[in-house]
């Protein structure tokens, strides 16, 4: 009786376990249908709102379960020398990692070519949720990519303090 009831414990709990793998990497991600014009956005220094980045080939994934689940992947012709004149730079860019089935996506290596200046980080768009902005990172050869991050004022309000003064009053809920 003891073995049937540990037999039953273990493959309950690797059923368990599969499902909730199964769940993190596969079943919440969606694709994200490309619009053709606002796929990637980048703020502006003149204007200080996203505008229209040049792209191709792009492929992004997104998720409701989480607003930091957003990963995108594509290619630019825009040089570092044009972006970095026209666009607004994102000092504390970490990229967020993607699920392995996302292949053209790999945080350690955006991460890498980021503190090696093989890359540089913009903003796409300022709490494109409250609290999270869209980063893009673009590489010297045009291979570009973006992710929610978490901003200062969301670090603050989602840890249940309340915004500080320079940042934007959080929606009801928050």
């Amino acid at each position: 009786m003891g073995r049937i009831l540990a037999v039953a414990i273990l493959v309950t709990a690797l059923m368990a376990g599969a499902a909730m793998y199964y769940l993190q990497v596969y079943h919440f991600y969606e694709e994200v249908a490309a619009d053709g014009a606002n796929d990637v956005l980048l703020t502006s220094l003149a204007t200080g709102s996203p505008e229209p980045a040049l792209y191709e080939d792009f492929r992004a994934i997104d998720a409701d379960s989480s607003p930091i689940r957003y990963r995108a992947c594509f290619t630019t012709p825009m040089s570092h020398a044009m972006l970095s004149e026209t666009y607004e730079i994102y000092e504390a860019a970490e990229p967020l990692t993607a699920p392995g089935w996302f292949d053209c996506y790999d945080a350690g290596a955006i991460g890498q070519a980021l503190e090696e200046g093989r890359a540089l980080a913009f903003l796409g768009q300022r709490d494109v949720i409250y609290g999270v902005d869209r980063v893009v990172a673009i590489t010297e050869d045009g291979r570009g990519y973006a992710w929610h991050q978490i901003n200062r004022c969301g670090r603050v309000v989602f840890d249940g303090q309340p915004a500080p003064e320079d940042c934007p009053e959080p929606p009801q809920g928050y």
